[in-house]
């Protein structure tokens, strides 16, 4: 039987906290603090490679909170092990070909969770213990492969997705950028901001609706 593998986030994280940290590099917590989220596609040292590499996409800097706080490493665990991983819903069949991905969409043999292995096994068992800078020229070498357009791509949902897909985290993503969230309307606001910036604290679809939301990735037989 394979051994489970999991992240360790802190207990705070479940509830809203911002901050968690991967096996291996806890960030000033107790270990009773400490609480085991099971990985459903990466290993460990996979989770920790693609966690580095989507800090340096989206980076905890001076304006704001980055990919490690949005929980994007999780987002796109969940991603990769649910259908759309293992190209579900796509035609996958041969002849395999190169064409224009804007105009046909993608012609290639590999499945997402395909083209992440191949990603990471390019990147290096090394690649999260180098320097921001050494991992920089690593992911500029990768820029024009699939695996960089992947990633990029879900970094920025990872960052920006509802909280129920497991990404966006305490919805940091959405307070950095000012999104409310997916109001169904706005009429009850429009008195009270009138000329005004509208700065409102978001809420998710979950918040919203008044019950929990079971996202896509996690139903057996979704409904396209």
């Amino acid at each position: 039987m394979k051994r489970r593998e999991f992240i360790l986030i802190p207990a705070k994280a479940l509830g809203g906290a911002m901050l968690y940290s991967l096996v291996g590099g806890v960030i000033s917590a107790d270990a009773e603090d400490m609480v085991k989220v099971p990985l459903r596609f990466f290993t460990e040292e996979e989770a920790k490679i693609i966690q580095a590499a989507a800090a340096r996409i989206i980076p905890t800097d001076e304006c704001g909170p980055g990919a490690t706080e949005a929980g994007v490493v999780i987002y796109i665990d969940r991603q990769l092990a649910s259908g759309y991983g293992t190209d579900q819903y796509r035609y996958t069949k041969g002849p395999w070909v190169e064409a224009d991905e804007t105009i046909f969409g993608y012609q290639g043999k590999d499945t997402p969770q395909d083209t992440y292995r191949t990603g990471i096994s390019l990147l290096g068992k090394e690649f999260a213990g180098l320097s921001p800078e050494e991992q920089d020229q690593c992911l500029q070498k990768m820029e024009r492969t699939r695996f960089f357009e992947m990633l990029r791509e879900h970094c920025v949902e990872g960052m920006m997705c509802d909280p129920v897909h497991k990404g966006n985290k305490n919805m940091v993503g959405w307070k950095l950028i000012g999104y409310p969230g997916p109001q169904l309307s706005y009429i009850s606001d429009l008195e009270a901001y009138y000329g005004k910036p509208y700065r409102v604290a978001p809420q998710s679809l979950s918040q919203i609706l008044g019950h929990d939301v079971k996202p896509v990735e996690d139903e057996e037989n979704p409904i396209l």
